[in-house]
């Protein structure tokens, strides 16, 4: 999620410091160089192992982090520069690095009865880590609380008010923390079976950042039951951007995005039929540009990379993106990825995952 003033590469490279930029390839470095903005994302490599590299906004990987397993979502402090790749569920670690490699790595696992679900914020300070997270057994969403100054002892664990707890984020003042409930039951027993796609749950969540007590609650109409609310982004504003994946019948045409603010009720946003074709029914991810009032939505399913503005909910742009992946701000519009190594304008040997996060 992109807050403020990106970070720029003069910014990286005195963050970086001389061992860093030192240790990287002549490509490397000319690729940070030149480049205005530097992102993070997971990756399968061709010989089969995963991990996370660092990459310019040309889409050039700029350096590589390896990982035990494959992540999915990924998290970045403004405040301390680290960044964290969650395992993708039902997965059990959550790696924390330096991407200008300062400190070591950390290694988080998940308590015993719980996974991730994919996805974390940083508290705006820094101070804490939230990640969503499966108790499996009880069938109820949890977001684990990780003190960061104390190599990120788990400290607390709130209830997420819903199932398939997916994407989580936190609002701009800390205050808050925003909860997409995909409303899917899932069990590591059953591998990543969904379980009541006959009687699913979803729902959007505020809960208070330092109690874990209940702000708002919405539940989706009957006749959207079937519509998993899966990942978030928020305005300058506040208003939370939310988005969708539909689990009905192929021949629907359900809303696939909309917004809603504290104390407001949702809503949805009207795409034009064409675009809801288009996306296959399935948005995998959602990243909001402040600078330019717009909102970007991918589709693996639909191949596609949907723009829309920020305010209205309109179709800004357009395109076709075979295995679209993920979507983050850039100097103009969205960056995009693809599962077969397409990052903007370069295409690298490696098959991107779900999300990407600019370092800011």
């Amino acid at each position: 999620m992109w807050r403020g003033e990106a970070i720029d590469r003069r910014g990286f490279l005195k963050a970086a410091g001389v061992i860093f930029t030192a240790a990287l390839s002549p490509r490397s470095l000319m690729a940070l160089e030149r480049t205005d903005a530097v992102y993070a994302s997971g990756f399968k490599a061709p010989d089969g192992s995963f991990g996370v590299a660092t990459v310019s906004e040309r889409g050039e990987i700029i350096d590589r982090v390896a990982l035990p397993a494959r992540a999915h979502g990924m998290a970045y402090s403004t405040a301390t520069g680290r960044t964290v790749a969650f395992a993708r569920r039902p997965g059990t670690f959550a790696m924390v690095f330096d991407p200008s490699r300062q400190t070591e790595p950390i290694m988080i696992t998940s308590p015993e009865g719980r996974h991730f679900y994919g996805h974390g914020h940083f508290s705006p300070d820094g101070t804490r880590l939230y990640a969503s997270e499966n108790d499996f057994d009880g069938n109820r969403g949890t977001i684990g609380v990780y003190d960061t100054w104390d190599k990120f002892h788990r400290i607390a664990e709130f209830d997420a008010h819903g199932i398939g707890t997916h994407d989580m984020t936190v609002s701009d003042d800390g205050k808050l923390l925003v909860i997409a409930n995909g409303g899917i039951e899932t069990h590591p027993d059953f591998g990543r079976t969904k379980l009541n796609v006959d009687r699913m749950e979803p729902s959007l969540v505020l809960l208070d950042a330092k109690t874990g007590a209940l702000i708002q609650r919405h539940r989706l109409p009957a006749s959207l039951k079937q519509l998993s609310t899966r990942h978030l982004d928020i305005t300058d504003n506040g208003r939370i951007w939310f988005a969708c994946q539909w689990e009905g019948a192929r021949n629907a045409l359900p809303p696939l995005a909309g917004w809603f603010s504290r104390g407001e009720d949702l809503s949805f946003v009207s795409l034009p039929e064409e675009t809801t074709v288009r996306l296959g029914n399935y948005v995998g991810a959602i990243a909001v540009n402040r600078r330019d009032g717009v909102v970007g939505l991918t589709s693996p399913i639909g191949g596609a990379a949907v723009t829309l503005d920020a305010k209205t909910g309109a179709v800004v742009k357009e395109e076709t993106v075979r295995e679209a992946a993920g979507v983050a701000p850039a100097a103009h519009g969205v960056a995009v990825s693809s599962y077969d190594g397409r990052f903007n304008e370069t295409r690298s040997q490696v098959a991107w995952d779900q999300h990407i996060v600019r370092l800011n």
